[in-house]
């Protein structure tokens, strides 16, 4: 019988491994509040390129006020689930806010969009049922497939042929459900998602779709309302999952919205919504407040439109290898672990907040660093982070 010292050892020995392929994830505390440029605790300023702060809207003061009045006009928690006593008025509101801008039946909260992916496919598909399911989906949506008993096919890539070929297979495995889920960007490699294609598969082959947006509402489409937007698809995609914790506002938060029978049911089933804490009330006040900005103005996403637009320009003609799109994500390739992670920290050195993206987030081989636009970079921040990124490659003798 092992002793709990050996066992121990077993982890010290598998994170000293991690280290050594170059693989360690470290942290570097950040001591302001999130934007295109933060302070970390070595007290210098660095341009921020890699939150998923996309309109900027982190250190928001109206955000940040709205929050306030909330807790003097609702309270620090709640201290329960929504059916007990954890609903307040403003939970149903926000709710209702976000349906009528995604332009759902209804929509439910949770924690976070994890927890939403987490709840949604053991409460909607049984064993009969089937799921297809995008090869780079992201891990909550693998991790909330893998807890449901329906049979599971996984296609390549947004290859449309792969789908229809898994969807022949689901019908002649006699599934009575069929369910497409995906990514609606895949946020690695700043991907869309070819919703079109999809949605007309679904149809074709009577298949609900559901698609993770997490890195798209609030600025993906002429109004921000996301890759259904921006494919022309709305009114066509089932069931959408996001986040309140990437453009909108950037603090916590998770929701599943789409069609009133699939919400429905998931109040009654979903055990994360269950069995979790209602969403802090000023995270409410303050995403009801963002979501009137978003009706307002476009202002933010089309600034983020733009600087996106420079930012692959420049990269492009100083011939870093970066996947093609139109995305604020945007992967400069590097592929070696050990030189990605090199290469973020001599970025970090010359003030640019960085990181290298490597096994398990990315496929071995595939390291990468990850670089993210906001709203708030200027032109001229986007002129210094390709400065870096020229002044590291020369340095570190990598071809172009």
């Amino acid at each position: 019988m092992a002793r709990k010292n050996d066992i121990l050892s077993i982890y010290t020995k598998t994170v000293d491994e991690i280290k050594e392929a170059g693989l360690f994830k470290g942290e570097a505390p950040i001591c302001s509040p999130q934007g295109a440029k933060v302070v970390l605790e070595d007290g210098k300023e660095y341009l921020n390129m890699c939150a998923n702060n996309y309109l900027g809207l982190g250190n928001n003061q109206r955000l940040i006020d709205a929050a306030k009045r909330t807790y003097d006009e609702r309270g620090f928690g709640v201290a329960s689930v929504r059916f007990i006593c954890g609903t307040q008025d403003i939970h149903k509101q926000l709710e209702k806010k976000i349906s009528d801008f995604l332009g759902t039946d209804d929509t439910i909260l949770y924690s976070s969009c994890f927890d939403a992916n987490g709840g949604l496919f053991e409460t909607i598909l049984k064993a009969e049922d089937a799921v297809i399911s995008d090869e780079l989906n992201h891990a909550s949506i693998i991790d909330g497939v893998r807890l449901c008993k329906a049979k599971r096919y996984r296609y390549k890539n947004n290859d449309m042929e792969d789908l229809e070929a898994k969807l022949k297979e689901a019908d002649e495995a006699g599934a009575r459900i069929k369910l497409i889920a995906t990514d609606g960007v895949f946020s690695m490699d700043g991907i869309i998602a070819n919703l079109k294609g999809i949605c007309d598969l679904a149809d074709k082959y009577n298949a609900l779709v559901m698609v993770d947006d997490s890195h798209a509402v609030g600025f993906v489409g002429k109004k921000g309302r996301g890759t259904a937007e921006y494919c022309g698809v709305e009114g066509r995609v089932d069931i959408i999952t996001g986040t309140l914790g990437k453009a909108l506002g950037g603090a916590s938060g998770g929701y599943t919205s789409g069609r009133q029978e699939i919400i429905d049911l998931l109040r009654q089933q979903s055990r994360p919504y269950l069995f979790s804490n209602s969403l802090a009330p000023a995270i409410v006040g303050a995403s009801m407040e963002l979501f009137d900005m978003l009706r307002e103005s476009t202002e933010l996403r089309d600034h983020l439109e733009e600087v996106t637009t420079y930012y692959r320009q420049k990269l492009d003609e100083n011939g870093f290898d970066v996947i093609p799109g139109t995305h604020p994500c945007v992967p400069v390739m590097i592929y070696d672990e050990k030189t990605a992670a090199e290469f973020a920290k001599r970025m970090m050195e010359k003030g640019v907040y960085v990181v290298a993206f490597s096994y398990p987030v990315v496929p071995k081989g595939k390291a990468r660093i990850r670089t993210q636009v906001c709203a708030s970079h200027t032109k001229e921040d986007i002129d210094f982070i390709v400065k870096c990124f020229i002044e590291v490659r020369e340095e570190m003798g990598l071809n172009k």
